[in-house]
Order: C-alpha cells, then structure tokens, then sequence
C-alpha cells in the first residue's frame, strides 16, 4: 500500500468518526475513492409500496402509468386507492383517530427534479397526497398545515369528508376504556404507506400518506409529511420512503439518510440497513418498529427494517410480489 493510499484511508476513518458514518459506507469509501459517478441507464417502469396494500397501490400506479402518466401521476394514482379504503386503519378514510376523536392526515409527495408538496395535521379531506401534489404545483411553499391546508383544500374544489367511520369510532370508544398508548411492531395503528416510483423515461417520484399513530396527541405529526424523513427522491440517485415509527425516523432524517448513503455508492439496501442502524444504535428498539424502501434509477430495489414482518409490495411489467424485508 503507498503512502497516498494510507493517507486516504486515515482521512476516511477520520471523516467517517466525524460525521457519524458506519463501516458500509466506509468500506465503500475505501474500496473506490473519487470514481463514485452518475449511473445514466434508466431501469425498466417499477413501483414499489409498503405493506400488502402495497400491491393495489402499485395495480393502480401502472394503471396511470399505461394512460400515459408519469411517475408522479403513478403515485398519486397508488395513493387514492390506499387513501379511499374505508377498511384500512392507518390511511385515510377509516384512519384510527387520535385520543381526542379526530381523524389528522399527512402526506406528502416529490419528484425527481427535488420539487416536493407536503400537507400535515389536516381533517377533512379525502385525498391528502393529492392536496400535497397542488401544493408543490400550484403555491410557492413546500408544506401547509391544519386548517390552512384545509382552506387550500376548499380552494380547489375538494369536497369535505367525514374521515371517522363507525368501525372507527366504535375502536376509539373502546381505548377510550382504559386510555392506554402503547403502539404495536407490525400492527397498522401506525403504519403509511410509503411509494416510489419510475417510469419509462427514468423519471423517479414518490409519496407518503397517512393517519399516523392511532390515539396520537391532538395536534402530532409524524415523518411521513416530513421531507427528507418519510421520503425523500433524488432523481439521479434514487429515492426512499419510511414506515413504523415516525418519531425514530424524524430524529434520524432517515430518508434523506438512505439516498446520500446511495449517492455515495451504497447499493438500496445497504443504505437502508444503515439508516436502520443508525436508529439501532441511538435508541431503545425492543418496541420499536422502522423499516426503509429504497428504489434506484436503475429500478434496484432495497429495504430493512429493524424487527421481522416488514414487507413491501414489487410491480414491474412482469408481475407483482410481495416481499419480506431483510432485519435485523
């Protein structure tokens, strides 16, 4: 080994302690410094979303994608569905409430080009990532919040809901007995469903949308509206989206985490294994519960999460799969 070499490989370590970086993405650093550059070769159309309602999220993705939409109209499309289900309990209509009765969603959504939409806290509303998508193309701002993104909502024509259905209601009646918040791994009071998305022109984009923690606070928020921690979409990169718990996601910015891990040469899923660790390391995890997506520009997908019982829902032309992610 020469001298240049051995210098490199101590600034590695040294900036690797510096900013926080695991042995992966060291390894990486050391195997092919400076030769990291834009991989140029689209993958064919993909669309990955977490959980099994994944898969009737990815049917609707291709719909919009075989109609001539493009990514983003793949996620917006995926989302509606998921977000119309009166029997899901963790999205939209039918979303569990919080400990005061009132069903609070957030979404967001982004595209390849960095522009992002985001609307959090907001009641009334049917299709919340569809609001964020007017966000991001029609206001200068990236987020609205509560009752101004409600007004926005109003502005466009979107119609006002009641979000509470009786099955519900009669769940919160019920915790209301004994008032006890303790959310469970792989139970959906707490998960989203994350998207991502690429289409045939190598375009990526992605979307979250959720009900959040069932019996939340009044008045919480999640990472899933959270740019750069529910989701996060570089195009000449990749993207990555979040499930479980929101609070350990938010403090670890772990989407934006698992794209510059790929930026930096991780492969999708050992960025999202790293992301994972770095919750790992910094906070009790015995009943906690997160798992990463990630998709590439090439269509590679990757995703870990911490405990079993993660999975996600793969569509391409040929098919659709619903995968158990790796753990631990």
């Amino acid at each position: 080994m020469n001298a240049t070499r051995r210098t490199f490989l101590k600034r590695v370590g040294w900036m690797a302690g510096a900013l926080g970086l695991g042995p992966a993405l060291v390894r990486l650093e050391a195997a092919e410094p400076g030769k990291r550059s834009k991989r140029s070769t689209p993958g064919v159309p993909t669309m990955v979303s977490t959980w099994n309602h994944g898969l009737a999220a990815n049917e609707a993705g291709f719909g919009a994608l075989a109609r001539g939409g493009n990514a983003l109209d793949m996620i917006e499309a995926g989302a509606r569905i998921v977000e119309a289900d009166p029997t899901g309990t963790s999205v939209g209509i039918g979303g569990r409430p919080d400990r005061d009765g009132h069903v609070t969603l957030d979404a967001c959504i982004m595209d390849h080009t960095g522009r992002a939409g985001s609307v959090c806290f907001v009641q009334g509303v049917l299709h919340p990532l569809s609001l964020a998508r007017r966000v991001m193309q029609d206001t200068p701002h990236v987020m609205l919040a509560g009752a101004g993104a409600e007004l926005f909502a109003a502005q466009c024509g979107m119609e006002r809901v009641d979000l509470l259905t009786e099955d519900s209601r009669k769940a919160w009646e019920d915790w209301k007995a004994t008032s006890q918040y303790k959310p469970i791994i792989n139970i959906e009071n707490h998960d989203t469903i994350g998207l991502l998305a690429l289409d045939g022109q190598g375009r990526l984009a992605g979307g979250c949308t959720t009900s959040g923690l069932a019996y939340k606070m009044h008045g919480r928020v999640g990472d899933s509206p959270v740019i750069g921690a529910g989701l996060f979409v570089d195009g000449a990169w990749g993207g990555a989206t979040a499930t479980g718990l929101g609070e350990a996601v938010l403090r670890t910015v772990g989407s934006f985490l698992v794209v510059e891990l790929m930026r930096q040469g991780a492969s999708p899923t050992e960025a999202c294994r790293e992301a994972v660790d770095r919750i790992v390391d910094r906070m009790p995890v015995d009943d906690l519960q997160v798992g990463y997506l990630a998709l590439s520009p090439e269509g590679e997908v990757g995703a870990h999460a911490i405990h079993p019982g993660f999975n996600y829902a793969l569509t391409t032309a040929g098919g659709s799969q619903l995968i158990d992610a790796s753990h631990g």
